[in-house]
């Protein structure tokens, strides 16, 4: 009959989806709840200003965009190497990512003197801590020094579950009871991994018409040389 599901077993949209910043969406747990209590924290954040910290895929960007939509944050894009117009966001609060990869000592430095004035703020994001960060600026480097810090751990069982679910759910996938438990077990933990895991058994589930399950992730990560299952 039409319409008619089966467990792991689907025909499924290819549908390219853009990335969901939204708050609601954003999985906390004990790990990461005082990183999430210190963004929340704004506009009290000393000298207007917070650094975001955390390995790649513990969920910065998510919170960060997050919080640049709840701040009306103007958001800067450094990758490309061209200096903002400062003058245009003096005044209110702006996100800068990655700032731990190359941001200008000048722009960065200026930054974060504005982010104290009426309106302002800074939210700057980085994979270490503000004091590794390069600078060669003195004043910038004393200003890293002191900048207070959020720090988000690698995802804890809690919310890589709450990743897969959800990375299950956007492809219309219901997967097998025992499947998240052995993923758990087996992925590395971040959220770029659990993508990656889904997408790969959807793929697989696709093109060889097998159901998501334990079975196929199994091969999967054994093809992969993801061989990490220590309870197994």
């Amino acid at each position: 009959m039409f319409g008619k599901r089966r467990v792991g077993l689907q025909f499924r949209l290819e549908l390219k989806r853009a990335t969901s910043y939204r708050r609601e969406d954003f999985i906390v747990s004990p790990s990461n709840v005082g990183a999430v209590r210190d963004v929340d924290a704004w506009p009290v954040w000393h000298a207007g200003a917070l650094a975001l910290v955390g390995p790649e895929g513990a969920g910065k960007s998510h919170l960060a965009r997050a919080w640049a939509s709840r701040a009306g944050a103007a958001v800067l894009a450094l990758s490309d190497g061209d200096a903002p117009d400062l003058t245009e966001i003096r005044g209110r609060p702006v996100l800068l990512e990655d700032a731990d990869r190359g941001a200008p000592d000048e722009v960065l430095f200026h930054l974060i003197n504005m982010a104290g004035v009426p309106g302002g703020g800074l939210l700057l994001t980085g994979r270490s801590p503000p004091s590794a960060w390069p600078a060669q600026l003195p004043d910038l480097r004393s200003r890293l020094n002191a900048l207070a810090v959020a720090e988000l751990p690698p995802p804890d069982d809690i919310i890589l579950e709450g990743l897969l679910r959800k990375f299950f759910r956007e492809r219309n996938i219901k997967p097998t009871d025992d499947l998240i438990p052995y993923l758990l077990r087996r992925i590395e933990r971040s959220a770029t991994r659990a993508r990656e895991v889904v997408a790969r058994l959807d793929e697989v589930a696709d093109a060889e018409q097998r159901g998501v399950s334990r079975a196929l992730a199994r091969q999967i990560l054994d093809n992969d040389g993801d061989t990490l299952d220590l309870f197994d």
